[in-house]
């Protein structure tokens, strides 16, 4: 076991400085005042006041965290029903099906984007629209992968046995299907509303520069204005925001082992 744990000194390596060393700058330029030198720090909350004192920010944030849940919705009422169908398919089938599904994810993210901006272009449909169409396309892939997996690995007896003592194909999907695949549906979901929460590209290639997200307000204060420090504070408010959603939908998913195993 000692030869073998060797071996996770270079990850570790890899996670302290590509994941553990940015995070402790984020940290350090979010609680200090802009131009300082390192050996005058002045340590200080106006970044953070800054934030919350201007309702701008604050319903940036807002419009954030609604178009997040709006695309995590829609990922789930479309990639559900997909991911069930293919799970029903023959396994030749099913993996022509995922295939398909995952073969646009094979073109970077960004192309994508640019060709729904030339499809939407044509369109007078509202800004919040346009980016949202772009969030769930790109993002229903992770959804029905999820789902999929967690629908056939469900031990199918189980729909056998509901189905032996009367009980309907309606009744047999919402007391043992739909509860057996919930696992994948959290997991989709982490996989959907985090990237959703900050994505930045998508809403500034399809919103027109009209509709910015949190994700838009952390780039131009770090590219553009050059404020390190309040875009840091950004940086830090979305970070904690999206670890206690980890947090919670950790929890959940545990509440559902829990019960299934009662």
């Amino acid at each position: 076991m000692k030869t073998f744990g060797k071996l996770a000194w270079p990850y570790i390596g890899w996670i302290a400085v590509f994941i553990v060393a940015p995070m402790l700058l984020i940290m350090l330029y979010a609680f200090t005042r802009e131009g300082n030198s390192v050996l005058t720090l002045q340590f200080t909350l106006s970044n953070f006041t800054r934030f919350f004192s201007d309702s701008i920010f604050p319903n940036v944030l807002a419009r954030s965290l609604k178009i997040a849940v709006m695309t995590t919705v829609l990922c789930i009422l479309l990639g559900y029903p997909a991911a069930y169908i293919i799970s029903r398919l023959s396994p030749k089938q099913q993996s022509l099906a995922i295939l398909l599904v995952t073969l646009p994810m094979w073109i970077n993210m960004l192309i994508r984007t640019y060709a729904w901006r030339g499809i939407l272009g044509y369109t007078d449909l509202d800004s919040e629209i346009k980016v949202l169409i772009g969030m769930v396309y790109n993002f229903v892939p992770f959804m029905i992968i999820q789902i999929h997996t967690s629908l056939t690995k469900m031990d199918q007896s189980l729909i056998v046995a509901a189905q032996d003592l009367g009980a309907s194909k309606l009744q047999t999907f919402l007391r043992v299907t739909l509860p057996l695949s919930m696992p994948g549906v959290i997991a989709g979901i982490t996989l959907v509303f985090l990237p959703a929460v900050s994505s930045f590209f998508i809403p500034k290639l399809l919103g027109g520069g009209d509709y910015v997200l949190i994700g838009n307000l952390i780039e131009n204060y770090f590219v553009s204005t050059g404020d390190w420090n309040f875009g840091s504070a950004i940086s830090l408010i979305m970070a904690v925001l999206i670890i206690c959603s980890m947090i919670l939908t950790r929890k959940f998913d545990r509440r559902i082992g829990e019960k299934k195993y009662e």
